[in-house]
């Protein structure tokens, strides 16, 4: 990009009014969601290693209940995990788009 045509981008990007990011925020989350994901899985495969070492059928359910506690842990560490692996990405692709189709 030319020097003139950067500059008309950023200020164009300023009238937006876009919230700014944190990306110290954004690292850090994604570190978060990254950690949830193994913690997860480990719970779970903890809980299947429990589970079938008793043949107590109520510590069996309270392994299957732990599992199912670390399956949605991992669920939920995957969704944060690329929510802000991909927001930097997709908020600079989408204000490219948007400068692209405005013809300049």
């Amino acid at each position: 990009m030319t020097d003139t045509r950067l500059e008309q981008f950023r200020a164009e990007i300023a009238e937006l009014r876009l919230k700014e990011s944190n990306p110290d925020r954004e690292a850090t989350l994604v570190r978060v969601g990254a950690a949830l994901l193994v913690a997860g899985i480990a719970v779970g495969v903890v809980a299947a290693f429990v589970s079938h070492g008793t043949t107590d059928a109520l510590q069996q359910r309270d392994a299957i209940v732990i599992a199912l506690i670390g399956v949605s842990v991992s669920i939920t560490g995957a969704a944060v995990f690329l929510r802000y692996s991909l927001t930097r990405f997709l908020r600079f692709w989408l204000a490219r788009l948007l400068f692209e189709q405005s013809g300049r």
